[in-house]
């Protein structure tokens, strides 16, 4: 009873109930980078979340540890880490899939083209079971559906040949990444 319960999920769906029931102290935190990518020399530029609702020497414990890594921390409760990793995580993970799904070899491919393909390669040599759990996220098919309209409405300003469509198209989207 005097131990301290811990996990680093991806998800944390169901985790607050089974701690809660659990009788034990816990802290619950999501370093959000992985091997593929992240370089582990220099994590200066990477994230991690420590959930709000945690032991609070358990939050000062992984507090410390991430600050001596020297990563970005983000305090979050459960469902608003669910909702982090559903747009940061899923999004970017769809997107991937949907490419590599449509992609086919090219033998001179472009600069835009190189690197999409580093991403794909780097994310699909992730776990199935990493992959699989960040999809299954129950707020994900919410952001896939924000996929398939953004998809929608993009294909027929394209199919329309719609310049000045494109255009506010283009002018909201750049809006989105300033």
């Amino acid at each position: 009873k005097d131990c301290i319960i811990s996990d680093i999920a991806s998800v944390k769906t169901g985790l607050k109930k089974f701690y809660e029931e659990s009788g034990f102290r816990y802290v619950s935190s999501h370093p959000m980078f992985g091997p593929t990518f992240a370089s582990l020399s220099n994590l200066s530029n990477e994230n991690a979340i420590i959930i709000s609702e945690g032991d609070h020497l358990g939050k000062i414990f992984f507090k410390d540890l991430y600050q001596t890594l020297r990563l970005n921390i983000f305090e979050y409760t459960f469902d608003e880490h669910d909702e982090t990793v559903a747009y940061s995580l899923s999004i970017p993970f769809v997107s991937t899939f949907v490419f590599a799904a449509v992609m086919k070899h090219q033998e001179a491919p472009g600069t835009t083209f190189k690197k999409h393909m580093a991403i794909t390669k780097g994310l699909l040599s992730e776990d199935d079971y990493l992959l699989q759990e960040i999809l299954f996220n129950p707020r994900t098919p919410g952001q896939v559906a924000n996929i398939r309209t953004e998809l929608k409405n993009l294909l027929e300003i394209i199919e329309n040949k719609d310049a000045e469509g494109m255009k506010k198209y283009l002018t909201k989207i750049r809006e989105k990444i300033k």
